[in-house]
């Protein structure tokens, strides 16, 4: 993790989130990039009916740049390595091409989260990044004044594609010098599986990572939904960070209708680490 960016919107979420990737980057002495983007609809580029030309673009960046550099005067800042970049058009396309030019290794993003219409219809950046991200997202909501990660869950539902995303899990847990726990949710119905079994197929997964398995750091959560059983069972173990590998649009491997990292992300009030299986 020796490259992480943080976007900023100078809300208090992305504040938040800024907050966490400046204590990230001192940890690891790391480089962090802070982004701003000037989102300008992709219809006002070039397009005669507007009137809107390279000189008011450039002239709307230049005073997107003073308010930003304003902004990033933070004492938590000082003594980090700081790049900052300032970009025109679409956030999450903007996030994209900032992680693939500079090899970024890990995003940090702040959310308010979304419910209701908002969720359905309009969606958020944040949701964007989380689905498409091929780079760990780490998105934050609340600030954190002590970011002392004490007790981190990683759910999964322990099919052995999980075990790259369980590594790198294992590594920022141990960064922190946080205990891991073990998720699984059970549901209802017929994808309920006894307890028998459940703790057979997590006994086959610790074994593929040389972790044997240890009742006091599994938990077996039942629910009606893997995004509330996730949720439910992280404030269960008074967890500090939620961790999810995701196939994206797909969610957990396991639960294919819809996007369950997208729905933890929107509605838990706990920091949630998102990797790509």
């Amino acid at each position: 993790m020796k490259k992480i960016l943080v976007p900023v919107d100078f809300s208090t979420p992305s504040e938040n989130a800024l907050k966490v990737a400046a204590e990230l980057a001192k940890r690891n002495d790391a480089e962090l990039h802070v982004l701003h983007v000037i989102e300008l609809a992709e219809s006002l580029f070039g397009a005669e009916q507007f009137n809107v030309n390279d000189e008011q673009i450039v002239f709307f960046m230049k005073l997107a740049k003073e308010r930003f550099e304003n902004f990033l005067k933070k004492d938590y800042l000082k003594g980090i390595d700081l790049i900052d970049h300032v970009e025109p058009g679409s956030t999450s396309i903007a996030i994209s091409e900032v992680v693939e030019k500079n090899n970024i290794d890990m995003i940090v993003m702040g959310s308010s989260g979304s419910s209701g219409l908002e969720e359905i219809v309009i969606g958020s950046n944040t949701e964007k990044v989380v689905r498409y991200s091929e780079v760990p997202v780490l998105v934050v909501k609340n600030e954190i004044k002590d970011i002392s990660i004490k007790t981190v869950v990683f759910a999964s539902d322990f099919e052995l594609e999980n075990i790259e995303p369980y590594r790198k899990a294992k590594k920022f847990a141990e960064s922190f010098d946080a205990k891991m726990q073990m998720l699984y949710v059970n549901l209802p119905g017929n994808q309920f599986s006894s307890t028998l079994e459940i703790q057979e197929q997590m006994r086959v997964f610790l074994n593929k990572v040389e972790m044997p398995l240890n009742k006091k750091n599994i938990e077996i959560f039942n629910d009606y939904s893997i995004e509330q059983g996730v949720i439910n069972g992280a404030e269960y173990l008074k967890a500090d960070l939620i961790i999810i590998p995701t196939h994206g649009r797909k969610g957990l491997s396991h639960f294919f209708n819809g996007s369950i990292s997208e729905d933890v992300v929107n509605h838990s009030d706990r920091p949630v680490l998102t990797l790509k299986i």
